[in-house]
């Protein structure tokens, strides 16, 4: 399926509670600045925050090869957390590997200044919008 090059009408509440940012240039890209909110006690990111951030973009990317009629669901997401870090710009960045009918696997990585920090893959089921929903 072609790309359709946009975003969803609105971007989620819960990801501007956690502070995501979305660069205009990329889809399937987000950014978290790191500051005191989103720290554990170790002073280190918090998983939850990253892990968030690794689902998000893999949504925003998978939308990217949606029809209008679709909409997706995570059904599951493993995360591997490769360094802990304290200070600077997460980003996570996602790509599809695979898509069917009505299951997509896709994959997140999540950098910091350069650094991986984590990587995830992710299920997503793909259903059909109800008519409340669809455009």
């Amino acid at each position: 399926m072609a790309s359709r090059g946009h975003r969803p009408d609105r971007i989620s509440p819960f990801a501007k509670l956690v502070g995501l940012s979305f660069p205009e240039t990329d889809v399937s890209q987000c950014e978290l600045k790191i500051e005191e909110k989103v720290l554990n006690v170790y002073g280190t990111v918090h998983g939850g925050a990253i892990s968030t951030m690794a689902d998000i973009s893999m949504g925003l990317a998978l939308f990217d090869h949606l029809r209008e009629d679709e909409r997706l669901a995570t059904v599951e997401m493993k995360i591997n957390y490769v360094a802990a870090v304290s200070s600077g710009v997460l980003t996570a960045e996602a790509m599809l590997v695979n898509r069917t009918r009505n299951l997509a696997v896709m994959e997140s990585r999540v950098e910091c200044g350069g650094k991986l920090v984590a990587k995830a893959v992710g299920t997503f089921y793909i259903s059909k919008k109800t008519p409340r929903e669809s455009p």
